[in-house]
């Protein structure tokens, strides 16, 4: 399973880039910090271990070093001096720790100075209780120099403010978020409201009518975008009317001669001729009913209406089986939706008629699944190939070629019903069963 770390939102992108970007600068700020704090460590107790390394020098040169011997408190426990010069190094506790850097540091310091080392070595020496008194801030360390054949040790202390710096830098670092990530999410939040109300307007069906502008709202970028997106829905509009005024006024001016036409036929005296002529002109007519049906399907003046789906594919069944017709319903989920009856048992018309035609008999059946209810039409024929799938909802593609009416339509009938479907707000697939026969489902979301 593929990790998706990027968030796929504006608002979880911008979240997520600005916490980033903030971890980031504050790592590199931990990290600044804690190299100064280490260097202020370092000169702080090394450079008291160099200046206390230089006076014993001085001293012992003069004649007037005293040594101080080392304590035993314990069988485990050495006590330092807090100077030592001998001919030997100093003893170590087993539970110090070597600190490399401070040795480098105290070795460049006395280099500056002018004194040469054989050896330098630094060493934290372990914590002791100290009973009845406030503990010393920092750690206690030893810092041993070999000059010409001496060893000179002292003890020192370096300052050890990492928690605190942590605890500081935890601190501030949720202050930030809290300063940065609350007023980014509320301008996100700002620009994503309009820009989601603007997509669900996009995906509607344009041919609805009955639309009501987008408020203008959000930042000034968003607000042109929402002006620009009603007015092209403007347009759209004021197109598909003139295309409906378009397609009644043709409609109107076929038909008339079209019926005059049929009159004239009628009086053909040949009866073979006039059969054919007659039949041709009632191709004509119903072809253009078909086209001006499809032209027309998501913009009919019927009004939206719950729907009980068991109780029109009912009727329809019925009314298929009345007229000699191999309908017949199957399980049917009571299921509701918000959709034009009229038009809806237009396209499920549609459907049956392609499974009497092409599959013998037709099978009626409603589901419900994933919050939509599904209207399944169901035929015993051959099925169809991937390629026909895709072309046949296509206007006037048709899975018989002859062109023939009586066989096959003027191949509309499924583009009918998938803009229908699109225009309810829902969909039309076609799918193969496994055991044989074809699939014409209607998809259309349940009213809650």
């Amino acid at each position: 399973m593929k990790l998706r770390l990027w968030p796929r939102s504006l608002i979880g992108q911008l979240v997520f880039a600005v916490a980033v970007m903030l971890f980031v600068a504050q790592a590199v700020n931990f990290a600044l910090l804690a190299r100064g704090q280490k260097q202020q460590a370092l000169a702080h107790g090394g450079g008291m271990a160099v200046a206390r390394i230089i006076d014993a020098i001085d001293r012992q040169g003069r004649g007037q070093m005293e040594i101080l011997p080392v304590r035993e408190d314990g069988p485990r426990r050495l006590r330092i001096p807090k100077l030592w010069v001998g001919e030997t190094a100093p003893p170590v506790p087993e539970r110090a720790v070597a600190m490399p850097d401070l040795a480098d540091y105290v070795r460049n310091l006395l280099a500056e100075a002018d004194i040469r080392t054989q050896n330098v070595t630094a060493w934290a020496l372990p914590q002791r209780p100290r009973l009845g008194r406030t503990q010393l801030p920092g750690r206690t360390v030893l810092v041993v120099a070999e000059v010409d054949g001496r060893f000179y040790g002292v003890r020192s202390r370096v300052a050890s403010g990492g928690a605190r710096l942590q605890g500081f830098l935890v601190w501030q670092t949720l202050s930030l978020y809290l300063l940065l990530l609350i007023p980014i999410l509320v301008i996100a939040w700002r620009v994503a409201a309009p820009l989601r109300d603007l997509t669900r307007a996009a995906r509607a069906n344009p041919a609805q009518r009955d639309t009501v502008p987008l408020e203008a709202a959000g930042p000034s970028d968003v607000r042109d975008l929402i002006a620009a997106f009603n007015a092209y829905r403007e347009r759209i509009t004021t197109m598909l009317s003139d295309k409906d005024r378009m397609l009644g006024a043709v409609g109107h001016d076929l038909r008339t001669p079209l019926a005059s036409l049929r009159v004239r036929v009628e009086q053909v005296e040949n009866d073979r001729l006039r059969e054919k002529m007659i039949a041709s002109i009632d191709e004509m007519t119903a072809m253009l009913t078909d086209i001006l049906a499809l032209a027309r399907s998501g913009a009919g003046t019927e009004g939206i209406e719950t729907v009980s789906l068991r109780k029109l594919v009912g009727e329809l069944a019925a009314d298929y089986r009345e007229r000699g017709k191999d309908v017949a319903a199957g399980a049917l989920a009571d299921a509701a939706v918000r959709a034009r009856p009229m038009l809806l048992k237009r396209a499920i018309r549609n459907l049956v008629d392609n499974a009497v035609s092409y599959g013998a008999r037709a099978r009626l059946s409603v589901t419900v699944e994933g919050g939509q209810a599904r209207i399944i039409v169901s035929d015993d024929g051959p099925g169809l190939t991937d390629e026909q799938i895709r072309t046949l909802i296509e206007p006037f593609a048709r899975g018989e070629q002859s062109r023939n009416r009586a066989t096959g339509g003027a191949g509309l009938g499924l583009s009918i019903a998938r803009e229908i479907a699109e225009g309810e707000g829902g969909t039309l697939t076609l799918v193969n069963r496994v055991g044989g026969g074809l699939d014409a489902v209607i998809a259309l979301p349940v009213q809650v």
